[in-house]
């Protein structure tokens, strides 16, 4: 019976794969580790940084769409949104209106006080990618430096420099596997930092424009 070469290839493919991790060495383990971290963090983030649990474009819409003159049914249906609090501008929405009246300084100082605990929210899992990428190129340099002290301590004149040279290539596995987390993780960080900054900006706008429209006429900005 013949094997198709697809189904050999992928056979290959995965004895290379356990063969790169059997060989090197103890601190694999933590690299692994590292790097099933990093895979949940980044999933973590594209589902919590969506736009909906953030600032739905619905509901800025209808918060774009008011002014002084808008009906009382418009605020009403917006506050029932706001009452859901299934995203960061329907909190942060409740929070000014619950402040309704007042001068613009103080709810903008309410809802500051309320937005920090969003922002903490939103940057939740962040410092677990800046601390990957900076323990997994040292973990691999680590890994690295470990088989290289085992392969050197074995040198002899009699010593087989293929083996040698052999030993070397896989005491590198390690600094190639950290590197590669790391840069996982550096892609993984800017992407996110450029999302929650725009998705920030976009949120500190509507709840301005709320803010002013709540205020108590002729009170200072």
């Amino acid at each position: 019976m013949q094997f198709p070469a697809a189904a050999i290839s992928n056979a290959s493919s995965l004895d290379t794969l356990v063969s790169f991790f059997r060989d090197g060495g103890l601190f694999i383990y933590p690299l692994v580790l590292s790097s099933v971290i990093g895979i949940t963090v980044i999933v973590f983030k594209f589902v919590s940084l969506r736009r909906s649990t953030i600032v739905p474009e619905g509901l800025a819409l209808e918060i774009e769409s008011l002014d002084e003159n808008s009906a009382a049914g418009k605020w009403e249906a917006l506050q029932n949104r706001f009452r859901r609090g299934d995203s960061a501008l329907a909190r942060l929405g409740a929070v000014t209106l619950r402040h309704s009246g007042k001068p613009q300084v103080e709810i903008t100082s309410a809802v500051e006080s309320a937005a920090r605990g969003e922002m903490v929210r939103i940057h939740s899992g962040i410092q677990s990618l800046d601390v990957l990428i900076t323990v997994a190129p040292l973990l691999g340099l680590l890994g690295t430096v470990s088989g290289l002290v085992n392969v050197f301590r074995g040198l002899s004149d009699a010593s087989d420099h293929l083996a040698i040279a052999r030993g070397i290539a896989e005491a590198l596995h390690t600094t190639i596997f950290g590197i590669s987390i790391a840069v996982v993780a550096v892609v993984a960080h800017g992407w996110f930092m450029r999302r929650i900054e725009l998705m920030t900006a976009r949120l500190e706008s509507l709840l301005a424009d709320l803010s002013r429209l709540c205020a108590k006429p002729g009170s200072n900005a």
